[in-house]
């Protein structure tokens, strides 16, 4: 083998390999326990998915950089979830993997006010900028959405709604995945769509 092919093979390897932890979402899969974690929220508190057994938990992944987010957020309709559903004792952490200096990454001391302007309601926005959490669940976009329930499972898995756009418009004739989700469950019924596709930008690792 010469060493050209020596090396493209190796290239071709190294890639494949910064490929794996992208496609470790199967650890999250819905129906299985949720990947455990503990992160650091923008006021330096410790977050543990272990300490939160018997309540529903939201990992909501953010950039608020991202087209997308700015859609769920310029209309209100990430607010208005966050603020319905921690009305209800949901858990909903806002998590950003966004690795330093890479777009949706802010010094911390710039996200407490980030929040304010965009009226943000998460119980905690949870910093993951090694990327471990967000490899750990395979988050692929912003926002990538999974619902955990009381008992530790994984119950939803995807895009935030089935319109894949940037449009503010398209919010009020979308279905909203995480929602009905969520009302499902918290009405003691199945979720009758428990995956779809996620959408938005990607993740900056």
């Amino acid at each position: 083998m010469t060493r050209r092919n020596t090396l493209t093979r190796i290239g071709a390897l190294a890639g494949a390999l910064l490929v794996l932890p992208l496609s470790a979402g199967a650890a999250a899969a819905v129906g299985q326990p949720a990947p455990d974690f503990a992160l650091k929220d923008v006021k330096g508190a410790n977050h543990a998915l272990a300490a939160l057994k018997g309540k529903y938990v939201v990992l909501e992944w953010v950039n608020y950089e991202c087209p997308f987010v700015k859609k769920h957020y310029g209309s209100g309709n990430m607010q208005k979830l966050q603020k319905a559903y921690t009305g209800k004792g949901v858990v909903w952490f806002s998590v950003n993997s966004s690795a330093t200096g890479k777009q949706g990454f802010f010094p911390t001391e710039k996200i407490e006010g980030l929040l304010r302007e965009r009226d943000a309601s998460p119980s905690a926005y949870l910093l993951d900028t090694d990327g471990t959490v967000g490899r750990l669940y395979g988050a692929k976009t912003t926002p990538h959405m999974f619902v955990i329930d009381p008992s530790g499972k994984v119950i939803y898995a995807g895009g935030i709604d089935d319109k894949a756009s940037t449009d503010l418009a398209d919010i009020a004739t979308a279905k909203n995945h995480v929602q009905a989700a969520l009302d499902e469950a918290l009405a003691g019924k199945p979720v009758s769509v428990a995956t779809s596709q996620p959408y938005g930008c990607a993740v900056k690792y």
